[in-house]
């Protein structure tokens, strides 16, 4: 009689022990009643590769990929779908007839928690802070949704010139980071896919007044939960859409290739992580 081995997946970075995936992955396995298990491991950069493969001659389900294995997870990959070529970075993995599939969930998960948090979103004029790799999946997944006329800023006009022309936007500004304030005008939702405005990074300088009253003002950071950002937003009136829950929305993705269910995102996963964060900041 053959024992089937419980299902398996990690999260891969370095550090990883910030990660709050182990948390997420392994609540939802309780909640499901899922035999399987979700670890967090500390690799290296030169030993992506050896890892990767360990995992797939270990039996592993996959894997989620963070900081700084994003990229240079992409030529070590089987297969991989259109998102990774959008954003030019993978963050989960899928090990399926011993291959590895790879995907990247920034521009489901931010899409998911925008209609999640403000359902009456508009894309008829998107500007957009930062064009790094979750920027590209946010701005792939907001105009498969139908976005209209993006604007992009970013503190090097270079790199948001490389980003129209990857994409081929038909309808498209791109503006100097001095410019910003003024380039809200007439703007239906504002996202910031910068670091500014984390903890123990620089503030984001990002004046709102030239917002319309019906904006959406969503930020990717969510440490700290409401960031300075959404804080001038909530005071303006604004809606607003908060980080984390794309993080809980970007771990679905994988979660039903590893584990074989769709999981709900809800409030007791959200204070999980919640309980997480709060615990390591202490």
């Amino acid at each position: 009689m053959t024992v089937s081995q419980p299902l398996r997946a990690a999260v891969l970075g370095f550090p990883v022990s910030h990660s709050l995936s182990p948390v997420l992955h392994n609540h939802w396995l309780k909640t499901y009643g899922i035999d399987g298990t979700y670890s967090a491991m500390a690799v290296a950069p030169e030993a992506l590769k050896t890892a990767l493969n360990g995992l797939r001659e270990r039996g592993f389900a996959g894997c989620n990929l963070t900081m700084p294995h994003k990229e240079a997870a992409l030529p070590l990959m089987d297969d991989h779908d259109e998102s990774c070529l959008m954003s030019g970075a993978i963050n989960t993995v899928v090990i399926r007839d011993g291959k590895m599939i790879g995907y990247n969930s920034d521009g489901f998960g931010f899409v998911e928690s925008l209609k999640a948090q403000a359902p009456q979103w508009s894309g008829g004029r998107v500007v957009i802070l930062g064009t790094g790799g979750a920027a590209r999946g946010i701005i792939a997944s907001l105009r498969a949704k139908g976005a209209q006329h993006f604007v992009l800023i970013n503190r090097s006009k270079d790199k948001a010139e490389r980003v129209v022309k990857q994409f081929s936007l038909p309808s498209v500004d791109v503006v100097d980071w001095q410019d910003r304030a003024a380039a809200l005008a007439g703007a239906s939702l504002l996202v910031n896919c910068t670091s500014l405005g984390m903890v123990e990074q620089l503030p984001l300088d990002m004046p709102l007044d030239m917002l319309p009253a019906n904006a959406v003002v969503a930020d990717i950071v969510y440490r700290p939960l409401i960031t300075p950002l959404l804080q001038t937003a909530k005071g303006l009136g604004l809606a607003t859409v908060e980080g984390l829950p794309m993080l809980l929305h970007q771990g679905r993705l994988g979660f039903e290739h590893w584990f074989g269910v769709d999981p709900d995102v809800t409030p007791a996963v959200y204070q999980a992580l919640v309980t997480r964060i709060t615990e390591t900041e202490v």
